[in-house]
């Protein structure tokens, strides 16, 4: 069958070529594209993970500048704290005298020269609450209360280059409560000093003062306690004062350990016994006037207490036991005991900030009943029944004063007790004395 033959129109050939060069450029563009698209594809999987950002050819994409850290300008001067005093330690209760505290300021000026206004320096008692009224209220959490205030120079005044010294002295009150760190707050003091200089640039700085109190060691206490319904007395004798750091004796003396009856004897045996000091801490967290209505009104707070144990120990031996004695019989036993190493314990404190710190030892112990037979001999048949005899005394943990004395006891002689300088001549005693002879001697001439 004969091909058929379809008419068509023939495009001019300018025309032809320029659609046909235009079509095979944006043909070879999309090829391109496409193989810049796969390529860049490529790259970035194999620079996946990298901890730096690809460039691309076209460099178009740079790595972040994050910039160098800002310095601060240099100050002109800067200022330390020189303690020339023993380190401050309250002797004895909130009756002490105090503690007597002294140093030097020191202004070293690194410029060829400074101008001053004024500089000032601030004694504060900081307190803290760990466990305020207001979560994350600064009023709430810090109380700072300005204990004495300095100004060393009242004028502009201009200091060359060099250390410049300024003395300082003051009596800290006994009342105050030592430096302190719980679980529920935390007191601290510093001294806080501000210089100004003419261009109103402030150079501050702070040193924190160490607050301690040592109670001075009293006799030992004796104790005596009775455990009704049974005749047994446990008569405790304990030192009231301990320290972090060191062991102290507690002796114990158990009488009324045997009950006669008719026919037998009701004995007393001890099994163990426990021993534990427990550290209370109880604050009261004051509310700013932004949350008074959260506790009842001004002057209101929220009572905290905590309870840690410091130090335990159980003993199952090592106690004498007399049934013979006279009263009924007696179970004697000495022990040591201490404040556990590593557990920071804090020291009595009560401060008139709501801040209350005591200490508690607490002894338990256990006790199982027996029968015997009157005469005393023979075997004894144990009935079942035990009783745990739990008693406490309170304790005081301080510090130790160590060679120091209170200030008041280092006072300098009186007036009247220094004699006069220089001593006086006595004439009576002078005329006494023997003339002393005349030696003729040569002149220097002569011996020449």
């Amino acid at each position: 069958m004969p091909s058929r033959i379809l008419p068509f129109a023939r495009l001019p050939p300018q025309r032809r070529d320029t659609k046909n060069r235009s079509s095979h450029i944006d043909d070879i563009t999309d090829l391109q594209t496409g193989e810049h698209k796969r390529h860049s594809a490529a790259m970035d999987f194999l620079h996946f993970g990298s901890k730096e950002k690809r460039h691309s050819n076209s460099g178009q994409t740079t790595p972040k500048n994050k910039g160098s850290p800002r310095i601060p300008p240099a100050k002109p001067a800067r200022i330390e704290i020189q303690m020339e005093s023993p380190p401050c330690v309250f002797y004895g209760g909130p009756n002490s005298t105090g503690a007597l505290f002294s140093g030097q300021l020191k202004l070293i000026v690194t410029d060829s020269e400074v101008r001053l206004t004024s500089i000032s320096m601030d004694l504060r008692a900081h307190s803290m609450t760990k466990k305020p009224v207001g979560k994350d209220c600064p009023d709430c959490i810090n109380k700072v209360t300005t204990l004495k205030t300095w100004n060393f120079i009242t004028e502009p005044t201009t200091y060359d280059h060099g250390t410049h010294q300024f003395p300082f002295s003051y009596l800290l009150p006994g009342h105050l409560p030592a430096t302190t760190n719980c679980a529920l707050a935390k007191i601290d003091y510093a001294l806080q000093i501000k210089a100004v200089t003419a261009l109103a640039d402030a150079i501050t700085h702070e040193h924190p003062l160490r607050v301690q109190r040592a109670v001075q060691p009293s006799p030992e206490k004796q104790s005596l306690r009775i455990f009704p319904p049974t005749n047994l007395t446990v008569n405790v004798i304990h030192t009231p004062v301990i320290h972090p750091i060191g062991t102290f004796l507690v002796q114990f003396r158990m009488n009324g350990v045997v009950e006669k009856q008719k026919t037998t004897l009701t004995r007393w045996r001890v099994k163990k016994l426990d021993w534990r000091i427990d550290e209370h801490s109880q604050n009261v967290s004051p509310a700013c006037p932004k949350h008074w209505n959260k506790v009842g009104g001004e002057g209101k707070g929220q009572q905290h207490e905590e309870m840690r144990n410091i130090g335990s120990d159980s003993i199952k031996q090592g106690w004498k036991t007399d049934f013979d004695a006279v009263g009924g019989g007696q179970i004697e036993l000495e022990f040591p005991a201490s404040i556990r190493p590593g557990v920071n314990p804090v020291c009595d404190v009560d401060s008139p900030t709501g801040l209350v710190v005591w200490h508690l030892l607490i002894v338990e112990i256990i006790v199982s009943e027996e029968l015997v037979k009157n005469s005393g001999h023979g075997h004894s048949v144990p009935t079942g029944a035990a009783r745990v005899l739990r008693t406490q005394f309170k304790v005081v943990v301080t510090e130790r004063g160590g060679l120091g004395i209170s200030w008041d006891q280092e006072q300098p002689p009186m007036y009247e007790d220094v004699p006069h300088s220089p001593p006086g001549y006595m004439t009576d005693y002078a005329e006494e004395l023997p003339t002393p002879p005349d030696f003729d001697l040569d002149p220097l001439e002569n011996r020449q």
